[in-house]
């Protein structure tokens, strides 16, 4: 009978601090920046070291008034690809758009404040972030990993205790605390909160490519989306003539893998995968892969609460959706903007907590919902009709462009504009009612499929 694992080792003493910040991602990195910038005293705890590697290599307009805010901006132009807008593919249809490809160009939005963005490498573009806060004031510390948080009778946050690489016991008595931990969504967890989305759910395949044949002229560094009849594939150009090529598939469709070998199933699944959509794989002629395969199941969660006293989470860690529009970094960052606010004024007036939670919560979800009213339905029929013929009525388009660019937040323009898009695609699923219909029992087919868990699974290059 195996002897039991020792008890964990006792701190050796209790930092206090003003706000502590769980994640080292740009979430995070945002948080305790903008924090520290405040004069208040932050620690950020990141479980592994920088830099390291990350999917989620596409940014959107609406980042760079982030970044430019941190003072950041001109770093990222210099490590990025630019990015003008995004490309998908046109077939299947049935209509003389097959065969095409229509180009969301960025600088075609509603009011558009940056009419581009930039490709990536979120290993580069997190450790900048990261470096960034602790030049900021950040008391920032790497392969420190948070283990549990103590609550008070108050329910407030009363002690976060954390394992260091060397396997010592830290402890900290933060005033608040920052849940930026991304998919390990910690606080979630703790107080069960993680639901799965009953809307959506879909698994990825992706690695990284030299040799993949570009876009030309100004559509070069475009992010490529391209569907397929169980999913969608994305192409992202990245510095030195790499790609990031990945496909989301449909649960069912990702259950077709075969191998004892794992990772040697994913490389071949992928390859695959990329050889059923002929625009893809004429890019692919003559790639050479040099970086592992990745695997990621279980995409799309929320956590029924983004705050409690005390507390407040960012980014991932309160919300997961499908990556089609490439929100997830500007989602991150642009939370972390607001949970500064939350905790900053709760820190300087606490009798405006709720107040500033709900106003958080209000806005934040608002967004999400604008956002995944279009994945849902990016791979149906309808949408695909309407992707591949674009109209700008009432500049329906250019709200679509604006929705792409991440701006659904604030701009009322936009958001009635949206709503009136949802009416379109009504009339568009009755004018093609059969095949609407097929697409509406596959998606929710796909929503019953279950994923063992969130994987990473790694091959040799």
């Amino acid at each position: 009978m195996a002897s039991p694992a020792p008890p964990a080792p006792a701190p050796t003493g209790i930092e206090d601090c003003d706000v502590l910040v769980i994640g080292g991602g740009p979430a995070g990195s945002t948080a305790a920046a903008g924090l520290a910038r405040r004069g208040w005293r932050v620690v950020q705890l990141e479980k592994d070291a920088h830099p390291r590697f990350h999917i989620g290599e596409s940014l959107l307009p609406m980042n760079l008034p982030i970044l430019e805010r941190l003072g950041v901006l001109e770093q990222v132009r210099a490590i990025g690809v630019y990015k003008a807008g995004a490309d998908f593919p046109v077939h299947g249809t049935g209509t003389p758009a097959d065969g095409g490809t229509h180009v969301f160009r960025f600088d075609r939005a509603l009011d558009p404040k940056f009419g581009y963005a930039f490709q990536v490498r979120r290993a580069e573009f997190d450790q900048l972030l990261f470096e960034h806060a602790r030049a900021s004031g950040v008391d920032a510390r790497e392969r420190v990993k948070v283990v549990r948080v103590d609550f008070g009778d108050d329910g407030r946050p009363a002690l976060v205790h954390a394992t260091a690489a060397d396997g010592a016991a830290l402890a900290f008595r933060p005033r608040h605390l920052v849940d930026a931990s991304g998919r390990d969504t910690f606080l979630g967890n703790t107080f069960k909160l993680k639901r799965r989305s009953d809307r959506h759910q879909s698994a990825a395949l992706f690695s990284h490519f030299r040799g993949v044949t570009q876009r030309e002229g100004e559509d070069a560094g475009n992010i490529t989306v391209d569907r397929f009849e169980y999913g969608w594939y994305w192409l992202i150009p990245l510095p030195d003539g790499v790609m990031s090529v990945g496909a989301v598939c449909f649960p069912e469709y990702l259950k077709q893998r075969r191998g004892s070998n794992e990772a040697r199933s994913n490389e071949e699944f992928l390859m695959q995968t990329l050889q059923r959509t002929p625009s893809v794989w004429e890019r692919m002629q003559g790639a050479e892969r040099v970086a592992p395969v990745h695997a990621t199941g279980n995409y799309s969660y929320q956590c029924s609460r983004m705050s409690g006293p005390g507390w407040v989470m960012a980014g991932d860690a309160f919300a997961f959706i499908d990556p089609v529009f490439s929100s997830g970094v500007y989602l991150g960052m642009n939370s972390a903007e607001h949970a500064v606010e939350v905790v900053d004024g709760t820190l300087r007036e606490p009798a405006r907590e709720a107040a500033l939670q709900r106003a958080m919560d209000r806005r934040l979800r608002r967004g999400l919902k604008h956002f995944s009213w279009f994945i849902h339905r990016f791979t149906t029929p309808v949408m695909q009709r309407l992707f591949s013929a674009p109209r700008n009525d009432w500049r329906l388009e250019q709200a679509v462009i604006s929705m792409l660019a991440g701006d659904v937040f604030d701009n009322r323009a936009v958001r009635w504009r949206l709503y009136a898009f949802r009416l379109l695609y009504a009339l568009n699923a009755i004018a093609i009612a059969p095949q609407a219909l097929r697409g509406w029992r596959n998606r929710r087919r796909q929503v019953g499929e279950q994923f063992a868990g969130d994987t990473l699974h790694e091959g040799n290059p």
